[in-house]
C-alpha cells in the first residue's frame, strides 16, 4: 500500500475527525462522554489553528490516519518549547493498522520540524498508548520523565522528546 502525507484538504476533515475519536474512544483511552470527543472530532478547527497532517491511500484516496502538529509556544501545543515541535491527536484507522500509517505521520512531523528549523520535538502521551509507545521509540523519541505532567488529577501524560 502506497502511503501519501499530506496537508489535510477540506474533504478530508469529517474522515479525519471520525478516525481521530475511533482511535481514542474505540480504544478505551478516551470516555465517549468527554468533552474532549468534540475537540477530537473537530479536524476542521485543528486545520485552521494548527497543522493538520492526513496519510492517505494513494490507490484508494481514503484517509487512513491523521495527526496535529504545531510548533511549541503556540496554542495546540503543550509542553513543546518554543523551539520544539509538537504532535497531538495522532491517529490511525482500525482498517490500517499495522501498516506503518502512525510512524509515517509521526516521521513527516519529524522533517517538519526540521525544516521549521526547530532543535527538536515532545509530545505527551497516556501511559496505557503503548502501541503509539513503540511507534515513537523507532523513531527515535525517548522517554523524558522529568517533563511528565498532569493537566487535571487522574489525568497522567508522559513526555517523549527528541533533540536535533
Amino acid at each position: 500500500m502506497d502511503i501519501l502525507i499530506r496537508q489535510a484538504l477540506p474533504e478530508d476533515l469529517d474522515d479525519a475527525g471520525r478516525i481521530t475519536v475511533e482511535a481514542f474512544v474505540g480504544d478505551g483511552h478516551t470516555s465517549p462522554e468527554s468533552s474532549y470527543v468534540e475537540l477530537l472530532r473537530d479536524a476542521a478547527r485543528r486545520a485552521r489553528e494548527a497543522e493538520l497532517l492526513v496519510a492517505v491511500d494513494q490507490a484508494e484516496g481514503r484517509v487512513l490516519g491523521c495527526v496535529t502538529y504545531a510548533v511549541g509556544g503556540t496554542e495546540w501545543a503543550d509542553i513543546a518549547s518554543p523551539r520544539e515541535g509538537e504532535i497531538r491527536m495522532l491517529a490511525t484507522a482500525a482498517a490500517a493498522r499495522g501498516r506503518g500509517v502512525g510512524e509515517a505521520l509521526v516521521r513527516t512531523t519529524i522533517a517538519r520540524s526540521r525544516a521549521l528549523g526547530l532543535d527538536g520535538m515532545a509530545f505527551s502521551t497516556r501511559p496505557q498508548m503503548t502501541a503509539a509507545h513503540r511507534v515513537y521509540e523507532r523513531t527515535g523519541f525517548r522517554r523524558t520523565p522529568e517533563r511528565d505532567w498532569s493537566p487535571y488529577p487522574g489525568m497522567d501524560l508522559m513526555v517523549y522528546s527528541l533533540a536535533f
